[in-house]
């Protein structure tokens, strides 16, 4: 029998990957049930893996993985995966459970996940100073949590009632909507000149180009929430001006990652967990893209958004396909 690979925060990116699945598709016209149903797995993968992490990590294995300059960065996959299965929950799971137990569940992940996104977005970063580690698009995840809290809340605020509170939640998620995206401002440059400067480096390592997608999609997918739940003046004009100009360059970027992963794939690009980069980036695009169809009723968005989460599932397939067949292989 083959000893089994580490246990790290970066399997929880499979939750992510599945639970975007999920979400995109509870607006998907007569997908609703079959989201629902891939939200359940997701839910039941959440529950297992916390339950083989309480097993297997004691401090000395979080501190070793945090030293270690690549296994650090996805310390970030857990808080996403605990507000991606908590919105799955809201928007899906209320079918099943009612809203205030999904409400109930939702509030105890986005607050769990927040907190642990905070922290992430602080220690990782903190981690880096003075290792002269070169950059790559695993940076960006222990950044992106606060901009999946920021969406996530937004949805949670629709459900308050009008007052302080809800006032003090939506101000909050513009605050961790700016955490993200400035830290996303200083983290991409350094990712662009390390591939100018050194070349795309190790071929595993290209699918976390995608990453890149993740906090720009979640950016729009958050801007287009908030404008639901108005407590500031020019919401709804933030959201559609911002999320229409960071979608021009978000899909830049897909034509560049796409690129350099097929030239990447000719010469041999070998599966490993970072595959799931694929997927849960690609698919805040399409909540992005559809956030947008929402508030701008143009059938270019509408149609990009189909093709979009189209290919969403076909990447969440493969990987997730692939994933099972190497985790048989080492147990």
């Amino acid at each position: 029998m083959r000893r089994a690979a580490p246990f790290g925060p970066n399997l929880f990116a499979s939750v992510m990957g599945t639970g975007i699945v999920a979400t995109a598709g509870a607006t998907m016209p007569g997908l609703r049930t079959p989201a629902t149903y891939v939200w359940a797995l997701d839910a039941a993968l959440l529950v297992f893996l916390v339950a083989a992490a309480l097993r297997r990590w004691t401090w000395t294995t979080v501190r070793a993985q945090l030293a270690d300059p690549v296994m650090a960065q996805f310390w970030g996959a857990p808080p996403m995966a605990l507000m991606t299965v908590g919105t799955g929950t809201l928007l899906l799971g209320s079918d099943w459970i009612g809203l205030p137990a999904a409400l109930a569940v939702d509030w105890t992940l986005w607050t769990v996940g927040t907190a642990l996104g905070l922290a992430t977005s602080v220690l990782v970063p903190l981690r880096m100073i003075g290792s002269g580690e070169r950059a790559f698009g695993g940076w960006l995840m222990p950044v992106v949590p606060p901009m999946v809290s920021a969406a996530s809340g937004a949805l949670l605020a629709q459900h308050l009632p009008e007052g302080q509170f809800r006032q003090a939640v939506v101000l909050a998620c513009y605050a961790l909507f700016g955490v993200s995206l400035f830290a996303t401002m200083v983290i991409v440059p350094q990712i662009w000149q390390r591939l100018v400067q050194h070349g795309l480096g190790a071929a595993s390592t290209v699918p976390t180009l995608w990453i890149v997608l993740g906090p720009l999609g979640q950016s729009i997918t958050a801007s287009n929430l908030l404008a639901s739940v108005p407590v500031l003046p020019g919401q709804t004009a933030f959201g559609i001006l911002y999320g229409t100009i960071t979608w021009g360059f978000a899909l830049l970027w897909v034509a560049m990652a796409t690129t350099v992963t097929i030239r990447t794939a000719r010469r041999g690009l070998p599966f490993a967990l970072t595959w799931w980069s694929f997927v849960f980036p690609l698919g805040t695009l399409v909540t992005g893209t559809s956030a947008l169809a929402t508030r701008i009723p143009s059938a270019m968005f509408s149609f990009v958004t189909l093709v979009l989460y189209a290919a969403l599932v076909l990447a969440w397939v493969t990987v997730a396909v692939r994933t099972t067949l190497m985790t048989a292989k080492q147990s």
